[in-house]
């Protein structure tokens, strides 16, 4: 299966990155997004307010190194599907993946950071993500490379505090009171937002489609 970027003529915009210029504030929310769905935007939402962030952008990827990505639909499907449910002036979605050929975070956000000098991003992660997060590749360089706000997810707090990654750097953690200025700090700096919780997933939803086939 292969991406067909004939479905939209806005698909080639939309697997370059918004734009931004210095001095911004954006929030960046990476995944598969298989599907997209309200979480997803409720997560983006609160970090906007929250964290005085001027933007999200939905980091559609091409998979998870960790997953079995055989059967995933092709990105371009998915950046489709996504902007479709994002549908706010202040939330962009794209599938660029920063031209570095590997499908790691680390690398992304680091070319990210390179691209646009003088922007302040700050990396957006459930909880859940937090409990699995020293699994990934070069996870420490990701902590000292932009702050981080770990999103709550239901069932995940207590784990996500007591995680490996929560333990390696617990001499960053800020308090959520003061999560306003933490675009602004040097890294590593991260924070735990409490905000509306919604059960749904990504994984739950394609289980649910599975079934109703």
């Amino acid at each position: 299966m292969t991406d067909s970027p004939a479905l939209s003529p806005a698909l080639p915009q939309a697997m370059r990155p918004p734009m931004a210029a210095p001095g911004m504030r954006i929030g960046l929310l990476g995944g598969s997004f298989n599907p997209a769905h309200e979480a997803h935007r409720e997560i983006s939402l609160a970090a906007l307010k929250r964290l005085g962030l001027d933007q999200v952008w939905w980091l559609v990827t091409a998979g998870n190194p960790l997953k079995d990505v055989s059967e995933l639909p092709p990105l371009s499907d998915r950046v489709l599907a996504a902007q479709s449910v994002a549908g706010h002036p202040r939330i962009g979605v794209t599938g660029f993946d920063g031209g570095t050929g590997t499908p790691y975070t680390a690398d992304l956000l680091a070319a990210l950071v390179q691209r646009f000098p003088g922007v302040d991003f700050v990396w957006l992660m459930g909880a859940d993500n937090l409990t699995t997060v020293h699994r990934w590749k070069a996870w420490p360089e990701i902590f000292q490379l932009l702050p981080i706000a770990v999103l709550d997810r239901p069932g995940y707090r207590l784990k996500a505090r007591a995680s490996k990654a929560a333990h390696r750097f617990a001499g960053a953690y800020v308090d959520e009171n003061d999560a306003a200025g933490l675009a602004g700090l040097r890294p590593p700096a991260w924070t735990i937002l409490t905000h509306r919780l919604s059960g749904l997933s990504s994984t739950a939803l394609r289980e649910n489609v599975l079934e109703s086939g």
